[in-house]
């Protein structure tokens, strides 16, 4: 099974030594689609650098993800609140197969 980006992340995010990751998007059955924290998280971080949230995509989708992040209302709350935003952004190396991250602040 393929590993989405949101597992990505929580893998990255762990090694990183962020102790407490949780996906805090979730399921709606009846709409039929995800719903992000505020309409712009996907995870959830706290570490000793204070609190990541980070909404996670594929590579060419981050700057899509990055307007959406700028235009919602819940962004300066968060960083006023002391919030870190950032869109983690995944994509595969041709040469390797490796998985390399694009982590952009919003």
């Amino acid at each position: 099974m393929r590993a989405s980006p949101t597992q990505r992340t929580l893998q990255h995010l762990r090694k990183a030594g962020y102790p407490l990751v949780q996906v805090v998007e979730k399921w709606n059955p009846h709409a039929r689609v995800r719903q992000d924290l505020f309409g712009i998280i996907d995870v959830l971080a706290v570490g000793p650098e204070g609190i990541l949230a980070v909404q996670c995509t594929s590579a060419t989708h981050t700057a899509n993800r990055l307007t959406k992040l700028r235009a919602s209302s819940a962004l300066p709350v968060l960083k006023r609140a002391g919030f870190a935003v950032h869109v983690h952004g995944w994509r595969k190396r041709k040469q390797n197969g490796r998985w390399v991250l694009r982590d952009e602040i919003a």
